[in-house]
């Protein structure tokens, strides 16, 4: 089966079967006559277990050592209720909290803020988790494709300008016509190339696709 195949079997994205490709949890055979992959009924039935474990939110870890035979599946949910556990308590004492304050209802104004941290810091301490949405405050993810792309559009224009200067500098020297075209066709190509390649970039990371994985 070719990939658009599995992705219709399974309901995972393609963007999903080549991470767990990358996390080693898949691995496919190689078609000899053209080196693409080709996937069978147990790449299938590996992925529909994985997305299995995703779903009941465990770690890839848990499920690399599940497939190594290292653990078991009892052990593997045994260690992961302990886990779920913690977090239900910790969305406990998240939602006291927030009856408390719905209760008490203070103006925002009236709201002890340094107060109210410094107790969330205790029961932090004290092994709670509170739901953190500051880390997606901050959208660093555009910085990396954004700077790589800037950085190679501007080596591409310096190669085409130093192309330009030379044979202009050097006429005689200059090859013929089609061969230039084809040299300042390259580097503008890889150009564009980077363009377009940011361009669908952002648009997955703006769907989201770039955090598919982590929801199986």
């Amino acid at each position: 089966m070719k990939i658009n195949e599995v992705e219709a079997r399974v309901g995972i994205t393609k963007k999903n079967i080549r991470f767990y490709e990358a996390e080693g949890l898949l691995k496919p055979r190689r078609n000899s006559e053209n080196g693409y992959r080709d996937y069978g009924e147990g790449d299938v039935a590996a992925l529909r277990q994985i997305k299995l474990l995703r779903k009941l939110g465990l770690p890839l870890e848990e499920i690399r050592a599940l497939q190594g035979g290292r653990i078991t599946v009892s052990d593997a949910m045994r260690r992961h209720l302990v886990t779920l556990e913690r977090e239900e308590e910790s969305l406990g004492q998240s939602r006291a909290l927030c009856v408390r304050l719905r209760d008490a209802a203070p103006t925002l104004e009236a709201l002890d803020a340094a107060a109210l941290l410094e107790e969330m810091a205790q029961l932090e301490q004290e092994g709670t988790t509170f739901m953190n949405k500051q880390t997606n405050d901050i959208r660093i993810r555009y910085a990396a494709p954004v700077a790589v792309t800037i950085l190679m559009t501007v080596l591409m224009a310096g190669i085409i300008w130093l192309l330009l200067w030379a044979f202009e500098t050097d006429p005689a020297g200059a090859p013929p016509l089609p061969v230039l075209a084809l040299l300042l066709a390259i580097p503008a190509a890889v150009a564009v190339g980077m363009m377009i390649a940011l361009t669908q970039r952002i648009r997955e990371i703006g769907r989201n696709e770039l955090d598919d994985a982590k929801k199986y």
